[in-house]
């Protein structure tokens, strides 16, 4: 049964909202058995890059080729990849779910600025500054309940302020690669990502002196084995960590850059539920209630349309990036004698 594209949409969405949702759940986990955020997301690079080319060698999947016409490109969002996620892992080591969520809510207003500036998108309606407000209200509020910033003052966002905005980044040129470089299959910006990534995060993990600090944690402990818990927890990271790979390029080829980053926010209802539930380490109800204000804001931002892009009617939502017919559809739709304008032109393939 062949899916139409708004069913894609939807599906898209929600792969991606459960991966991110559980992702950064089994991170801050991980991290709590093993302190190493480097080499845990090393690791969870490593285990895609198998997990793809042994599909590929069973027949299941097709990837593209590597070129170097195509990894040119994507050197530069590797290094927002790179950086993001390590600065993601930091935080995570230093702050409590809750906080990197807030964090992260406050993204969707630099990726509009930047969707404005350098996608083709018309600023933010009052609306959408509304939703903005509310998302750096909620921040606020959300601080004053904060255990670690009232011990350790701005210091302790000094890690989540740089992830936020290397996320925004990511999220803008992320989307401009997907209009841009022709990859085949899905999963083509998959292992492009995490072949690109692995090396610049073994890298860091240097920088960290994460290999001397895990030596000495193994010959710490007794046996010299890692507690079952903790591969348990890898395994689980290295997995979802393959399908976010997966939803979050789908996803991204089907929504702005600003939706994309939205749907990142407000899919960590999910991850909030959990983290209540499962352990003590979250933050106090009044920063949960200021988290959701957060959240809140998200809903009520409207993606802007695109620059000079006209509605059919009034009220009318702006068209999307989600549905665009073939250029050999396109021409069927043109009348005679005129020229398609290249702007209504938005095809890319994923």
């Amino acid at each position: 049964m062949e899916l139409t594209k708004q069913q894609e949409v939807v599906l898209s969405i929600l792969a991606y909202s459960f991966c991110s949702g559980t992702l950064v759940l089994f991170n801050k986990l991980t991290l709590h058995y093993l302190p190493f955020p480097s080499l845990v997301v090393a690791l969870q690079l490593l285990a895609c890059i198998v997990i793809i080319y042994s599909l590929q060698f069973l027949g299941y999947v097709k990837v593209d080729p590597i070129k170097w016409e195509y990894v040119k490109p994507y050197l530069i969002y590797i290094f927002f990849f790179s950086t993001g996620v390590y600065c993601n892992m930091r935080s995570l080591t230093i702050s409590n779910v809750e906080t990197v969520i807030v964090f992260r809510a406050l993204s969707p207003a630099i990726v509009a600025f930047m969707d404005a500036l350098c996608l083709g998108r018309e600023w933010p309606s009052q609306r959408s500054w509304a939703g903005l407000s509310i998302l750096v209200l909620g921040a606020y509020s959300y601080a004053s309940y904060d255990e670690k910033f009232q011990t350790q003052g701005y210091n302790a966002y000094f890690w989540p302020t740089l992830y936020t905005i290397i996320i925004a980044s990511e999220m803008a040129y992320g989307k401009k690669i997907v209009k841009s470089v022709p990859l085949e299959t899905l999963s083509g910006p998959v292992i492009y990502t995490n072949l690109l990534g692995f090396l610049p995060m073994m890298m860091l993990a240097s920088v960290g002196d994460e290999y001397r600090k895990f030596w000495d944690f193994w010959w710490a402990s007794d046996n010299q084995h890692l507690p079952p818990i903790s591969i348990f927890l890898l395994i689980l990271g290295c997995l979802v960590g393959t399908g976010i790979g997966y939803s979050g390029w789908w996803c991204r080829g089907k929504v702005s850059a600003t939706s994309f980053t939205l749907i990142g926010v407000v899919n960590k209802c999910l991850t909030i539920l959990l983290n209540v539930f499962i352990w003590d380490q979250h933050a106090k109800p009044g920063g949960i209630a200021s988290l959701f204000v957060c959240i809140a804001g998200g809903i009520i931002y409207q993606q802007a349309p695109m620059r000079g892009e006209k509605t059919a009617a009034a009220g009318q939502q702006p068209t999307s990036d989600v549905e665009a017919p073939k250029p050999s559809e396109q021409a069927k739709l043109i009348e005679p004698g005129k020229e398609l304008d290249s702007n209504s032109t938005r095809v890319r393939r994923v």
